[in-house]
């Protein structure tokens, strides 16, 4: 899974790439600065951009969550582990 950020400040989209110029979505607003002025951009506002600007992160993906059967499972055998020492520290 990978994601991309402009300036690698801001989240976009790429929706087409070239090999001149890359146009991207952007994924959140930001204040981008093109000739000296700085200019708003919104979220979902498509702006056609040198590729060099955009960085590509790579990122894990979600952690699965265990089943809940695999987690009481789990629980049974600690409490049958702790009564087992409490019988045993008794003799």
């Amino acid at each position: 899974m990978s994601q991309f950020y402009y300036k690698g400040l801001y989240k976009v989209k790429v929706v087409t790439e070239s090999e001149g110029y890359w146009i991207v979505e952007a994924l959140e607003d930001f204040k981008d600065c093109i000739e000296g002025e700085k200019v708003p951009v919104k979220a979902g506002e498509r702006r056609i951009v040198p590729p060099n600007d955009v960085i590509k992160k790579d990122t894990l993906p979600p952690m699965v969550p265990e089943h809940a059967y695999e987690l009481q499972l789990e629980k049974k055998v600690k409490r049958m582990v702790e009564k087992y020492e409490k019988e045993k520290g008794k003799e």
